[in-house]
């Protein structure tokens, strides 16, 4: 099936790989959250990091599936229309990720994050003078909107390099294309 393919056409597709990707990463996150207190602290870390893996892994196995796919629905695709497909699913999966991550310390669970919170500021306690623990209480209620943006710039700049790196052999070229004899 060869059609054109046009920047609607990459932002559409893109689209549906950014809300399959951001949901993939969210579930990740919640999965993560729940497996947090489960028995030991090196069990709990070790599952954490065994969590971690896997999600890293997965993204960029669904951003070279998607990747690949589009080549497939449209023979004529280009690398470099490969890599706008990638950043495009890039931001729109960092925008969804960010708005879940947003929605899960506002509404979710925001006692999980006070805890946190809380927990951190009775450790540097001792090191802070008072100037110090005042800003980091200050900080506390604009946490939301600080793990908003990194984790949208993070997640963006991730999926552009990862889109870049994977760009450049999908579609597959061929190396003797222009071979003469």
């Amino acid at each position: 099936m060869n059609q054109d393919l046009t920047t609607r056409t990459i932002w559409s597709k893109a689209g549906i790989s950014g809300i399959a990707l951001g949901a993939v990463s969210g579930a990740f996150m919640f999965i993560g959250q729940a497996t947090g207190s489960i028995g030991s602290p090196v069990v709990s870390t070790l599952l954490s990091l065994l969590l971690w893996l896997a999600k890293f892994a997965g993204c960029i196995w669904l951003m070279m599936f998607f990747m690949k796919k589009l080549c497939s629905e449209f023979g004529e695709a280009t690398n470099a229309d490969t890599f706008k497909f990638g950043m495009a699913t890039a931001l729109l999966s960092a925008l969804i990720y960010s708005a879940i991550s947003l929605a899960n310390i506002l509404f979710i669970s925001p006692d999980l994050f006070s805890e946190q919170m809380s927990a951190a500021i009775q450790t540097y306690s001792s090191m802070l003078d008072s100037n110090s623990m005042a800003m980091l209480e200050k900080m506390e209620d604009s946490y939301p909107q600080i793990s908003f943006f990194s984790n949208l710039i993070y997640c963006f700049l991730y999926g552009t390099v990862l889109s870049a790196i994977l760009s450049r052999n999908i579609p597959a070229r061929d190396p003797f294309a222009n071979f003469e004899k």
